[in-house]
């Protein structure tokens, strides 16, 4: 199946100089632990994307041009899969765009944390997700797609806050407090509200947005591999970003974790719009 490019229903593909997104699909599957599907998350995401309007209701980020690249193969080892979305990553940066990775299992965030780290800048990491992904390994792998965080905070020192976890276990907890993860759990989000500042003063200026589609709630998006009761809904999720996203700038973002169910157009579409939603909030905040 030809991959379509993101909303090339309203815009004719940009030369990858040319564009201020870089779209790079990453089809991974390797270490999914519950339901599978997510090595379709990529295609489902694009081919959902021509049904989208080209105005987000704020913005139209596809305005300053848009590049998808070849689907990254994920054939191999995880580590090998790693570099070459880090190589893709790498390119987008290159050409001063902004890298868009769409998964595929979570563990594909790495790929893009990597390149960034290596960029030399400071940058912090805000996950959406009903898990918080910080186990140092998991059946066998640290490379699991339940380790993702664990990486980014323990081999890469990066600052993480965290959005709509719902479930964790004890070690996860640990692992939290020894590395001062900020977290924003659905429970708190449910009774308590969100803070007028959800990200600490000192948290860097310069974010990394990871949206695991279960951090939504299981009844707006039952295509995923651990859909969780408990989540967020589409507006929540919005007023979440535009808090952590005042007096910073995002650097990068992905959308992971679609495992899409034949006939179920929405949840495909959510994933989409979730995705044109993440690059207008990039566009607006400037980089």
């Amino acid at each position: 199946m030809s991959q379509p490019a993101f909303l090339a229903s309203e815009y004719a593909p940009s030369a990858p100089q040319e564009a201020a997104f870089h779209i790079i699909p990453a089809p991974l599957e390797q270490s999914v632990s519950y339901g599978g599907g997510t090595a379709r998350g990529p295609q489902a995401i694009l081919e959902a994307s021509q049904q989208l309007e080209a105005w987000d209701g704020h913005s139209a980020p596809g305005e300053t041009g848009l590049y998808t690249a070849p689907a990254i193969a994920c054939d191999g080892p995880v580590e090998t899969v790693l570099e070459r979305i880090e190589a893709a990553v790498r390119e987008a940066l290159a050409c001063r765009a902004c890298p868009v990775l769409l998964g595929g299992e979570h563990t594909v965030t790495l790929g893009a944390l990597r390149a960034l780290a290596a960029d030399g800048e400071p940058f912090g990491v805000v996950q959406f997700d009903a898990h918080a992904d910080l186990r140092p390994s998991y059946e066998g792998s640290i490379y699991s797609h339940a380790c993702v965080m664990h990486r980014a905070v323990a081999d890469l020192g990066l600052p993480l806050a965290q959005f709509a976890v719902r479930d964790m276990s004890r070690e996860e907890v640990a692992v939290r407090q020894q590395y001062g993860v900020v977290c924003h759990d659905a429970e708190a989000l449910a009774r308590q509200g969100l803070p007028d500042s959800p990200l600490p003063p000192d948290f860097p200026r310069r974010i990394y947005v990871s949206f695991d589609v279960d951090g939504f709630d299981a009844s707006l998006m039952p295509a995923t591999g651990t859909p969780s009761p408990g989540g967020l809904f589409w507006h929540q999720a919005m007023q979440i970003l535009e808090a952590c996203l005042r007096g910073r700038v995002m650097v990068g973002l992905d959308v992971v974790e679609l495992a899409p169910i034949p006939g179920l157009h929405h949840a495909d579409f959510t994933a989409a719009k979730l995705v044109h939603a993440l690059m207008g909030f990039a566009q607006r905040a400037g980089r």
